[in-house]
């Protein structure tokens, strides 16, 4: 066999899951489990200095499930796994037939919150939960700790630097795709420019610089190709010695037209460094050159150099943002909400192991705002509940065919920045943010109480 690059192709899709996945489906299936039930998907808990999620990855959690089908080669590699002929005819006609609800994508959650809720025959409801917490968990990890980059960075553009060390392929174009949702200027990764349209960005490396016998000449180099959009690195030996240089070669592009777009930090004190080179740059004539900082940020780093005052115009940021470094997931749940009882009607159920209790039922987020459109808190209620406030989720998906408008990205970018511009600061803090109020409605509580006794009196009764 020829080797492949590790993307996963739409075709194999459907083999993205968990063997016990595919072991409970051809369970039900051998014991004539075809009824509807209702999961949710949510997240059950805040990590540590976070205060709110931004949700992403919806869009390709639709696509899949409108898309999901098994093909001869895959059928062929499950037999030899030991699933039964029947099983595998079954799935050989399988497709998502179910319903989907939804909370749209760059929208700001909250722990418990159910952000997509789905309702199909078992089978197929079940045989779709990993790649959604896949998706959704990588996605809304990295567009929660991109959003709070940029937040920290006060209006200076953010651009994502961080493909060489994240997870993979498939992550670098979901990293690109999340943190540019979340407010970044724009990504280093070639390839999601293409496909997604995000402005890509890329400076030069020190190698590039130490590759010729003098640095000025790399300077020349660079801007003789790039004359109206370079940005030269000036670290590579000395700094000042580097913003000298980089002050020589602007005035000579100036001759010529042009205008050196910024120089590039990448080490050492930025803050005293970042001052010292806007006064060189300044007192030749240079305000308009911008200092671009990179090097090991991340959101808390960002804060501090601009406390201090830095003069720092833009950031790069990878590895700490890429990665998610300090929370690298959240605690995505996949969890069963109700099922079809004998006589053909939804029953609610819940889960009462110890710090994992669901909650039953479907179920609508509602969303209070005061007079400004500021959030004030979330109501989780019934799904045929009236409760005060925005209703979150909307349907996305009947009979397994999508029945909304599919947003553009910067349409989702847009609303993520809406979202978080919405949300009071004091729960964008980095650290002791305090927790954003989430209720649950009346009517959720008392089924909650019914469930428990009953659940509680069968355990007796069954004992």
């Amino acid at each position: 066999m020829s080797p492949k690059l590790d993307f996963v192709c739409e075709e194999d899709m459907s083999m993205f899951t968990d063997l016990y996945e595919l072991t409970m489906c051809a369970s039900y299936f051998d014991n004539k489990k075809f009824e509807p039930a209702t999961f949710d998907l949510f997240i059950r808990r805040l990590p540590p200095n976070r205060a709110y999620f931004l949700f992403s990855g919806l869009e390709q959690v639709l696509l899949y499930l409108e898309k999901v089908r098994f093909n001869e080669k895959q059928i062929g590699f499950l037999k030899k796994q030991g699933f039964k002929d029947d099983f595998l005819n079954y799935l050989r006609k399988f497709k998502f037939t179910g319903e989907v609800w939804a909370v749209p994508e760059g929208t700001v959650v909250f722990p418990n919150e159910p952000l997509v809720r789905v309702t199909a025959p078992i089978i197929e409801a079940q045989l779709i939960e990993t790649f959604i917490l896949n998706t959704v968990n990588l996605q809304t990890t990295i567009a929660t700790k991109a959003s709070r980059v940029v937040n920290a960075a006060q209006g200076r553009p953010i651009i994502e630097f961080g493909l060489r060390r994240e997870h993979g392929t498939d992550a670098g174009m979901k990293v690109a795709r999340s943190s540019y949702i979340a407010g970044c200027s724009g990504t280093s990764n070639v390839l999601a420019g293409m496909r997604y349209g995000i402005p890509i960005f890329g400076t030069m490396a020190h190698s590039f610089v130490m590759l010729f016998d003098k640095e000025i000449d790399s300077f020349r180099a660079f801007t003789r190709t790039f004359p109206d959009k370079s940005t030269l690195l000036i670290d590579t030996f000395d700094d000042i010695k580097g913003a000298e240089k980089a002050i020589i070669v602007a005035k000579e592009l100036e001759a010529k037209g042009f205008k050196l777009r910024a120089v590039r930090l990448d080490s050492g004190d930025l803050v005293e460094i970042s001052k010292k080179v806007r006064q060189i740059l300044d007192k030749n004539g240079l305000k308009y050159v911008n200092i671009f900082a990179s090097g090991d940020l991340d959101e808390y780093r960002i804060e501090e150099l601009l406390r201090k005052g830095a003069k720092i115009d833009a950031f790069g940021v990878g590895t700490k943002m890429g990665t998610s470094a300090d929370k690298p997931y959240v605690d995505i749940i996949y969890k069963l909400c109700e099922k079809m009882n004998e006589n053909g009607e939804f029953s609610p159920i819940m889960k009462l192991s110890k710090g994992k209790i669901t909650l039953p039922g479907k179920k609508q987020v509602f969303r209070l705002k005061d007079a400004g459109g500021n959030f004030l808190k979330d109501i989780i209620a019934l799904h045929d509940e009236k409760i005060e406030g925005e209703p979150l989720l909307a349907k996305v998906m009947e009979n397994g065919k999508i029945v909304c408008s599919l947003p553009s990205l910067d349409e989702i970018r847009k609303r993520a920045m809406e979202n978080v511009s919405k949300l009071p600061w004091k729960y964008k803090k980095l650290k002791r943010a305090p927790r954003y109020p989430v209720m649950l409605s009346p009517k959720l509580k008392r089924l909650m109480r019914e469930l428990m006794k009953r659940i509680k009196k069968e355990e007796v009764v069954n004992s």
